[in-house]
């Protein structure tokens, strides 16, 4: 019987290429319906990869794939209940608009007089209605990105498969489409699977999101619990920015951990009460503070010297290095039109934060 709770089943899949490459090793995930899931990691982790055998492009080399209860085994793509919006949306240029959301009906055998309101409710969801005459090349990237969701969604699968779906599109229109995305999603409310390698991308759509690197998952969570309480270095530094700082447990103070710091002394810190040796201290650049006289009594702080100032509008990211020799960031809100002019390179400032705004991870 199908688990109600679970729209796709992964258990222990691994995907090798010939005797040396494994792309996807062992990864185990439940999907639910109605969720937007996010595949997250950098280039060749296996998230494309992963995609692909969900889709049944790809046939995995040992584990199980079940989609809505039924094992995908021995199943072509096409009889799967999924569609897949491709990086290039491999829109057909020969075809207008309301031919190419209609295709897949057409060689589905559905009848004519379904397919046009079919074709007519999925350009509306995607807000193209009326443009259903219009060819291709009469349309802007957005344009031609929504043809393909469409062309997708006309079909009324389970579950919809986004490999890369924005990376075509300019900076402004990728924000648009993201907000598009999620909107649609709900609309629709089936199961939404995204590929991406873009952080900002992943926070801003995905309910979950699952971190990949080197064929495995490293984590899987919430947006703001990957953001805030990642489970290991390599997801603190891949979600966002951070400063990494190296520490040792020295002991403990209640339900707090005791992290000797080079240059500031022990940090009380919530954590694993078991982690012993090397540890790592992980502070986000906007928890930290300039200031000019030190921290104050609720912080903890480290001197260093303005070597850097990148700014981005609304805010700088103020770059230091401290006595020993270590890179910190600090990020500056811009309140003013003037930005941080009062802040320049050569200065000397301490970066302070509160130690409950800092994330132990293990070595």
């Amino acid at each position: 019987m199908p688990d109600n709770d679970v729209m796709i089943s992964i258990k222990e899949v691994t995907k090798r290429f010939g005797n040396t490459v494994t792309a996807v090793d062992q990864v185990s995930i439940d999907i639910r319906p109605g969720e937007f899931f996010a595949l997250l990691g950098p280039s060749g982790c296996g998230k494309t990869t992963l995609l692909r055998m969900i889709a049944g492009f790809e046939l995995p080399s040992a584990g199980q794939i079940l989609i809505d209860g039924q094992d995908m085994e021995g199943i072509a793509p096409n009889h799967r209940p999924i569609n897949m919006v491709f990086q290039s949306y491999a829109v057909f240029p020969h075809m207008s608009v309301f031919d190419n959301v209609a295709y897949g009906l057409k060689v589905s055998g559905v009848p004519r007089a379904e397919i046009g309101p079919r074709v007519e409710e999925s350009l509306d969801l995607v807000k193209l209605a009326g443009y259903g005459p219009r060819m291709p090349d009469q349309l802007s990237g957005g344009q031609r990105q929504r043809v393909a969701l469409a062309r997708a969604l006309v079909k009324r699968p389970k579950v919809l498969l986004l490999d890369e779906p924005l990376s075509a599109l300019d900076a402004k229109l990728r924000e648009a489409m993201q907000l598009e995305l999620v909107r649609l999603q709900h609309t629709v409310g089936i199961t939404f699977i995204v590929v991406t390698h873009d952080q900002k991308e992943a926070l801003s759509m995905a309910n979950r999101i699952a971190v990949m690197e080197e064929g495995q998952v490293r984590q899987l969570a919430s947006p703001a619990e990957l953001y805030e309480a990642p489970n290991c270095r390599f997801v603190a530094d891949f979600i966002g920015k951070t400063n990494l700082l190296q520490g040792r447990v020295g002991g403990l103070s209640g339900a707090q951990v005791l992290v000797q710091v080079e240059g500031i002394g022990p940090v009380p810190l919530s954590g694993d009460k078991e982690m012993r040796g090397e540890v790592g201290v992980a502070v986000r650049p906007e928890k930290m503070r300039l200031r000019g006289d030190g921290p104050a009594e609720d912080e903890v702080g480290i001197k260093g010297r303005v070597a850097e100032i990148a700014y981005f509008g609304e805010v700088s990211f103020v770059y230091l290095t401290d006595a020993q020799g270590r890179s910190l960031s600090v990020a500056v809100p811009n309140h003013k039109r003037t930005g941080g002019g009062a802040i320049l390179t050569g200065q000397d400032h301490w970066c302070c934060w509160r130690p409950e705004d800092a994330i132990l991870l293990p070595e």
